[in-house]
């Protein structure tokens, strides 16, 4: 006789583990600890074999009758319900390895160390609020160029363009990785180029990046005509790229011109930074110390002769303004910019590095805020080669990028 739901729900333990027959092969086993077990005893290819079903109560009779006529089906078929669950199991293991989120998460761990934590945050927060819940299940390999711009279009449609473009190069990001570590053979966002509206962010600072251009800031700076500090600072500020209010407030007593080396506190961060000095910068702090370096600061204010005061900071924008150069093409900011665009696109320099000597919150594998001595030898190296470059710039040379590749 079939089993009924009273049957199964009063079967009691025994000394022994026995068994209550349902039919076409299905029955509950009952253990002496308590715990039923539906299990299928089936014959394929001969031989006797049993599948678990579930475990009672978590399913119930009316689903274990399910279970058992879908596997019946599978041998009418030819088909072994337990190999065919093994199978299932490795390509849910399979998928869940290669799945958009695993991949994104596991590009996210090993880039995190080189990103300040606010740059993290914004990262991880868009791709779980944006991303993942419509494409983090789904193998990358599954993932069509339709899909992701659905993704990304919903988070344009709520009016957050610039949110779009940033995610949608992430995306890229993952992509590529997946590409590198052998579990994708193409990045798709490639085939989107275009597809959102164009952004433009006008609160960005104006920076001048294109190297030619460079060259031709270059040459003005060289030709300024006022007062010495100002044509100084003016020099010095694309070969160290740090905050315009760092550079106005460099004191000697920070400068070590035997070690080619300058080390202060950044105020936004409050952690001790070194900006190694490329011979070019040496030379110009050289010509600059006997007018000011008996005073306190490396660029006095003009109306402070004592040096006890720093420059205004308006000195090198009204310089900049004299020669003509709009304030919609370069900022006093826009130094960091140009050194981490060409750093990063036409020299071939490592990010990290870029971001440790921008003084940008980087932290360690084990989340701890960077190490000043931090990569030094090859900020050293990267420094004095961002200086050269930018002489030859000046000199109007046509710059190939650095192979790093060799």
């Amino acid at each position: 006789m079939p089993l009924t739901n009273t049957a199964v729900k009063n079967a009691k333990p025994r000394e022994k583990p026995y068994k209550l027959f349902d039919g076409g092969g299905l029955y509950l086993e009952v253990r002496p600890n308590g715990s039923r077990w539906w299990r299928l005893k089936y014959r394929i290819d001969g031989k006797e074999k049993r599948v678990s079903l579930g475990v009672y109560p978590d399913v119930g009779l009316k689903k274990a009758r399910t279970r058992r006529d879908d596997a019946r089906a599978l041998l009418a078929d030819g088909i072994d319900p337990s190999e065919h669950r093994k199978a299932d199991k490795a390509t849910s293991a399979e998928q869940t390895t290669n799945s958009f989120e695993a991949i994104g998460r596991e590009w996210f761990a090993k880039y995190r160390p080189s990103w300040s934590k606010k740059h993290a945050d914004r990262i991880l927060s868009s791709l779980q609020r944006d991303v993942f819940p419509w494409l983090g299940k789904k193998p990358i390999t599954k993932i069509s160029p339709p899909e992701l711009l659905q993704t990304v279009r919903r988070i344009e449609e709520r009016g957050a363009l610039e949110t779009a473009h940033r995610t949608l190069a992430n995306c890229g990001q993952i992509f590529r990785y997946a590409v590198a570590t052998g579990r994708a053979e193409r990045d798709i966002s490639a085939d989107l180029k275009g597809a959102l509206p164009p952004f433009r962010n006008k609160k960005h600072l104006a920076a001048i990046t294109d190297p030619k251009k460079v060259g031709k800031l270059l040459r003005l700076f060289d030709s300024y005509e006022g007062t010495l500090p100002v044509r100084c600072a003016l020099r010095l500020a694309p070969l160290v790229f740090v905050r315009p209010g760092e550079l106005r407030h460099a004191q000697w007593e920070d400068v070590d011109l035997e070690h080619a080396e300058w080390r202060y506190l950044v105020t936004k961060t409050q952690t001790q930074h070194i900006v190694p000095l490329a011979r070019q910068a040496v030379e110009i702090l050289e010509e600059l110390k006997p007018l000011t370096g008996k005073g306190r600061y490396v660029f006095p204010s003009a109306r402070n002769p004592r040096g006890n005061r720093p420059m205004s900071d308006n000195a090198i924008l009204a310089a900049m303004r004299s020669m003509g150069i709009d304030k919609e093409e370069m900022s006093g900011h826009g130094f960091r910019a140009m050194a981490r665009t060409i750093l990063d696109e036409v020299l071939g320099f490592r990010p990290d590095f870029i971001e440790h000597q921008l003084a940008h919150a980087v932290r360690d594998p084990n989340g701890r805020a960077y190490n000043r001595t931090a990569h030094l030898p090859d900020r050293k190296k990267m420094m004095q080669d961002w200086a050269d470059y930018l002489n030859k710039l000046k000199a109007g040379a046509e710059v190939n990028p650095i192979d790093r590749s060799a």
